[in-house]
């Protein structure tokens, strides 16, 4: 059985469609880590509380959802994981993510994973995709051990450089990861 690292950022909006993707990586027989980012697992939005996405998380996966450094550094050390989603995954952690800066428990969670040369499925859902964070979205897409479920603009007339990742590809998604491979197309 295939161990899953399921990581969500900042993206409170998405959290419902990433939150049935753990339900369907569970249903197909995957063990799954939930784990949060501090936003993520600390912040009420309207989209529901922090601490109900965590309850739900945890019913799903039977695991204990992850939300400090601490948690998550032994991920690397212990080879924990088959592969790592981060999903959805903020401009802010993408941008991270692409210039090395590890304080969050999403991005120290990254670094530890990697250092065992496994996978990193990404899952973008930001409002400056095709702006600020086009540059980063760019750095990863050019490392090794990144790849990217198939994203498209989610809003095109009001929300210009918004991406969004397709949510119900993620399955697909992981299956191609797990053998180093991208998805394709990655734009819809």
């Amino acid at each position: 059985m295939k161990t899953i690292g399921y990581c969500l950022t900042g993206s409170f909006c998405t959290f419902s469609k990433a939150i049935k993707q753990v339900q369907e990586l569970k249903d197909r027989g995957y063990s799954i880590i939930p784990i949060m980012s501090y936003n993520a697992g600390q912040i009420d939005t309207r989209f529901g509380s922090a601490d109900e996405h965590k309850k739900k998380l945890e019913e799903i996966t039977g695991n204990k959802v992850l939300t400090t450094i601490a948690e998550v550094e032994p991920i690397g050390p212990k080879e924990l994981l088959d592969l790592l989603i981060i999903s959805p995954c903020s401009g802010n952690t993408i941008g991270k993510l692409a210039n090395g800066i590890y304080d969050t428990p999403a991005t120290l969670c990254a670094k530890s994973h990697l250092r065992n040369q496994r996978p990193v499925l990404i899952g973008v859902s930001t409002n400056d995709a095709l702006s600020a964070s086009a540059k980063n979205i760019g750095k990863l897409l050019n490392y090794k051990h990144f790849y990217f479920i198939p994203m498209s603009q989610d809003n095109c007339e009001k929300k210009p450089f918004s991406v969004v990742a397709h949510f119900e590809d993620t399955a697909e998604a992981v299956e191609y990861a797990l053998q180093e491979k991208q998805m394709q197309p990655i734009l819809k």
